[in-house]
């Protein structure tokens, strides 16, 4: 998929590597109204704890929604010239896919084919998976994989491409 008419931006890293902070400043910079969707869930104390930091860090200037399956149509709820979308992050949105049982493909084409149609600023943030050992469960291993063809997709529907490493951002594309 060529990224020509994309105005996405896809930031990858591992965890704890700086990618939702580099992210925050690329919405933050553009001057547009601030919307986060969240992909995650709130399965314990602990999620419910990191997610309402996350909010009190972000502040009031932000827009949140909260979308774990349906990413794509909440984007296209939300989509506007006068906004920029951060999605964080897609590898959460892979693991609720996997455990709703969606067709997982279809998802991905969906995101992909959206992502140069957009109108809003779209910065998708997601954790690399593979450059660790090969996991040890077929679940894992699934998820890894299809995590892997997704940014592979998304980094090919994007304008830009960054990697984040201990804070530190390299661009890949753009």
């Amino acid at each position: 998929m060529s990224s020509s008419n994309s105005r996405s931006v896809f930031v990858l890293g591992g965890a704890r590597s700086g990618k939702s902070r580099f992210a925050e400043s690329l919405v933050s910079d553009t001057g547009l109204e601030r919307h986060y969707v969240a992909t995650g869930q709130a399965w314990d104390d602990e999620m419910r704890e990191r997610i309402a930091q996350h909010r009190a860090d972000r502040g009031d200037l932000w827009q949140t929604h909260e979308e774990p399956i349906d990413l794509v149509a909440r984007l296209a709820a939300i989509d506007a010239d006068e906004r920029s979308v951060l999605v964080d992050c897609l590898t959460l949105w892979v693991t609720n896919l996997m455990m709703a049982e969606r067709d997982i493909a279809a998802e991905f084409a969906a995101l992909t084919a959206f992502l140069p149609t957009a109108r809003a600023r779209l910065v998708l943030v997601s954790n690399e998976v593979g450059l660790g050992i090969v996991p040890d469960n077929r679940m894992a291993r699934e998820f890894r994989d299809h995590a892997g063809r997704l940014h592979q997709m998304v980094a090919a529907a994007s304008a830009e491409v960054y990697f984040i490493a201990a804070g530190l951002p390299l661009k890949m594309k753009g």
